[in-house]
């Protein structure tokens, strides 16, 4: 895949899917939310729509799994998949969009949070200890983010990143460039899944890259990359809530108790990866966190008590 083309090609792609989609959410969604779902335990029409970014893993291993959950209980569950976070947390606000399975709201999407918060309610924390870096190949010579500085020209001044609406993106933007004096450098944004693919691309060719990533993520286990220690700790870790809309919330106590009781350990979470990204592949999530319904029992057993109990 050429570079440019591909960098290029996918932001139109983005940009068009993200008009698409929020035009859907405006004109098609509302059925589908607390319009409907905020009678839903009372009167019986249990709705609920969940909201991720397409290629945030994080996002979409959890949505499926809250997504199963909910289904074998009886409710009718819609998942919208979005480019970015900007019109996932103002789909939040409006309530197009009911649940968000994992917000990084403590740093990475703080900004979002300060926007929409007054409308979005934090249920609790699903993952402790989450982090955001810049990584590179495990052949590269960099062990830290202060080495970069004097070797712009072997990376091509280039740290390739993802989305440019993510909370990733404008931290390392706004704070580890300046913080590191990396002005060398050209953040190049696209999305999660270009990344990727430039980041296998420079690996089967053994070529230098550096790029943003985040655990937890299923990259780090398939992608020989090692993560730049951060002297000045720019990328602080963060725990990973489950949010929903607070109408929403106020008009559904037993969904918000089983979200409130959703919780993974790192291992629980690894497994959930490699069952939807490695084991059933794209688009098969509802498959892969069914089977990992079944092989941890445990969750869904708590996740079904709080939910009916």
């Amino acid at each position: 895949i050429h570079y440019g083309e591909d960098i290029m090609t996918k932001r139109k792609h983005i940009a068009l899917r993200g008009v698409a989609v929020m035009a859907a959410l405006l004109l098609g969604l509302a059925g589908c939310s607390t319009g409907s779902s905020g009678e839903s335990e009372a009167g019986g029409d249990k709705n609920v729509t969940l909201g991720a970014v397409d290629g945030w893993t994080d996002m979409t291993s959890t949505t499926a799994v809250l997504k199963a959950v909910l289904e074998q209980n009886g409710y009718t569950v819609k998942v919208t998949k979005l480019s970015d976070n900007t019109p996932l947390y103002a789909g939040l606000e409006s309530n197009d969009i009911n649940v968000l399975s994992s917000s990084w709201m403590e740093r990475t999407h703080k900004d979002y949070w300060i926007r929409y918060g007054n409308k979005i309610e934090d249920v609790g924390v699903w993952y402790q200890g989450a982090q955001n870096f810049l990584a590179v190949p495990d052949y590269v010579d960099v062990k830290s983010i202060p080495e970069l500085a004097s070797k712009a020209g072997e990376f091509n001044n280039t740290i390739t990143g993802i989305e440019p609406g993510a909370g990733l993106t404008q931290t390392t933007q706004k704070a580890t460039i300046p913080a590191y004096d990396l002005q060398d450098f050209k953040l190049v944004t696209s999305s999660t899944a270009a990344m990727l693919t430039e980041l296998k691309t420079k690996i089967d060719a053994k070529e230098p890259i550096v790029v943003t990533l985040w655990k937890p993520f299923w990259a780090n286990q398939t992608f020989p990359v090692r993560a730049l220690e951060d002297p000045k700790n720019v990328y602080k870790p963060e725990n990973l809530h489950t949010v929903a809309n607070k109408e929403f919330a106020a008009a559904n106590p037993k969904v918000v108790e089983m979200l409130a009781a959703f919780k993974l350990t790192d291992e629980q979470f690894a497994a959930l990866e490699d069952s939807v990204v490695n084991e059933f592949g794209q688009d098969k999530e509802d498959e892969a966190a069914k089977a990992w319904l079944e092989k941890n029992p445990d969750v869904k057993d708590t996740l079904t008590k709080a939910l009916t109990g």
